[in-house]
């Protein structure tokens, strides 16, 4: 199983709008953060693409990524699902329209912010079939488990796969640690974890948090994620554990 992580940023992104780098080094390329989207594919090259950045175009075309298998969302939040049109190519050349996944709470929102998307428009087809989460335990060759987690008011779908002997947890966007996330990611090889910053936050994992849900769900190696400004890329990956990494676009991981 791999992992290619596309994007590892906050949702306005490093830099911010006006050239703000925070205190991330504007000369280390891994500090330059996309917004966070993952693309996991297993031995037989089937991938599932969890999320839908609004930078997904510019995502796809800087890996070479050109076919997907499966759609997964997090939540409805506009950096996780607004790239959704991007995937309108990945549709060329199918049958049936691309497979996809969401909590029922989150597949009401798509619907109604994305319904020709769903149901297709003016003679275009329908581009995903979008269903609830709950009603599958495979897809694409994964076995998936999900978790409903707190995300200050609302909540965000965490993911485990399962595939060729290898376990990989995606838990982006939560504020607290609950039971039944860690009975869900129990003993992962890989976990990809929320740390917006090393402050608390109300609506998101800090890097305290981040580091306890990976000790308290015993993963063998742990990667930050949704990263903010304060994150430099240097000064992080010099205080953190041996066995956590910080992400960046672009980073691969063979399990």
């Amino acid at each position: 199983m791999k992992l290619l992580m596309l994007g590892s940023g906050t949702s306005t992104g490093v830099p911010r709008i006006g050239d703000d780098w925070g205190d991330c080094d504007p000369n280390e390329p891994r500090n330059r953060r996309t917004r966070v989207s993952i693309l996991v594919e297993n031995d037989s090259g089937q991938r599932v693409l969890i999320d839908t950045s609004t930078d997904l175009r510019h995502q796809l075309l800087a890996n070479g990524i050109d076919k997907i298998d499966t759609v997964l969302w997090t939540h409805d939040h506009a950096d996780h699902c607004h790239g959704i049109d991007d995937l309108r190519v990945m549709r060329y050349g199918r049958s049936n329209a691309l497979p996809g996944f969401a909590s029922a709470s989150t597949v009401s929102r798509l619907r109604r912010r994305f319904d020709y998307v769903f149901a297709g428009q003016n003679g275009y087809p329908t581009l995903i079939e979008l269903k609830e989460i709950d009603t599958i335990r495979m897809a694409a060759g994964f076995g998936i488990d999900s978790v409903e987690m707190p995300h200050g008011p609302a909540v965000s779908t965490g993911y485990r796969l399962d595939a060729d002997g290898r376990s990989l947890v995606y838990a982006t966007d939560f504020s607290q640690i609950t039971p039944d996330m860690v009975d869900c990611f129990m003993g992962p090889d890989l976990l990809i974890c929320d740390c917006l910053r090393r402050d608390p936050h109300p609506t998101h994992a800090h890097l305290a948090m981040a580091i306890d849900l990976g000790r308290r769900c015993k993963a063998g190696r742990v990667v930050l994620t949704h990263l903010d400004k304060s994150m430099d890329y240097a000064s992080l990956a010099a205080e953190v554990p041996a066995n956590v990494t910080v992400g960046y676009d672009g980073l691969e991981i063979v399990l």
